[in-house]
């Protein structure tokens, strides 16, 4: 199936490493030009690298800390100045750290606000004027199934990546006249580092697959596959939808 993303440019966030790392990887597959970025700069060479040696799609890698204002401007300008526009942003960040309520203080409720959702506003608003004078444009957060399902001891991935559930659908129903979708996607528990070290830390995570119904992980590639599609001209009347990608681990509708 050709997903009409050749040619495309494509800014993945958090994409060193993990399912942005996927996601990128995916898309420059499907031909089109990505940038990626992170704060490991030599996270970021190597994936660079690899993507450039196995796919046709032109390669950008910016250093950026996304809880940075100003780094988040540079990024856009930068990728704006390389490539001229921004035709599909995948808003992704790292995963917050594990713990339970009391663990948390305020500067750190302040900080995951920043990263987990002010961090996709900026940039969202930053990228939207010129989705909109081409009159086409895809926008996709990838958030977590804890929007849908709360994950055990993760209260604040919980608690603050569900706001962007109330962004994907209102904004949606805004800029869909303009030919852009905007959607969100819920991975489940996915082998990638995070997830391993989630095991190492406590082995009784490793017992989540006897809950799900497919017992196993899912992998960032099953994951890469369902964002290429929802950023494609295939998926280009599908908009304001959250799609868990998850093996039925989510109970409910």
């Amino acid at each position: 199936m050709d997903l009409g993303l050749h040619n495309k440019v494509c800014l993945v966030l958090a994409s060193s490493k993990g399912l942005g790392k996927a996601v990128a990887w995916e898309l420059a597959k499907e031909g089109a030009n990505v940038i990626i970025c992170g704060t490991d700069e030599k996270a970021l060479a190597t994936t660079k690298a690899e993507i450039e040696a196995n796919a046709p799609g032109k390669v950008l890698s910016i250093v950026c800390d996304i809880t940075d204002e100003k780094q988040r401007k540079n990024l856009v300008e930068q990728s704006v100045k390389t490539f001229g526009v921004i035709d599909i942003l995948v808003t992704n960040t790292g995963g917050p750290a594990a713990g339970a309520f009391e663990q948390f203080n305020l500067e750190d409720w302040k900080h995951l606000y920043n990263l987990l959702f002010l961090s996709a506003v900026d940039i969202i608003k930053q990228v939207l004027p010129g989705m909109k004078e081409k009159g086409f444009g895809r926008i996709l957060t990838i958030t977590s199934v804890a929007v849908k399902q709360p994950a055990d001891n993760l209260i604040s991935s919980n608690a603050v990546r569900t706001s962007l559930l109330g962004l994907v659908k209102s904004l949606s129903n805004e800029v869909g006249i303009h030919g852009i979708t905007v959607n969100n996607l819920l991975p489940g528990y996915t082998t990638t580092n995070r997830l391993e070290n989630l095991i190492e830390k406590n082995p009784k995570v490793n017992e989540v697959k006897d809950d799900i119904p497919m017992k196993r992980f899912g992998t960032p590639e099953e994951f890469a596959a369902a964002a290429a599609f929802l950023v494609s001209e295939r998926a280009s009347y599908i908009t304001g939808q959250s799609l868990a990608v998850d093996g039925g681990w989510i109970k409910g509708h």
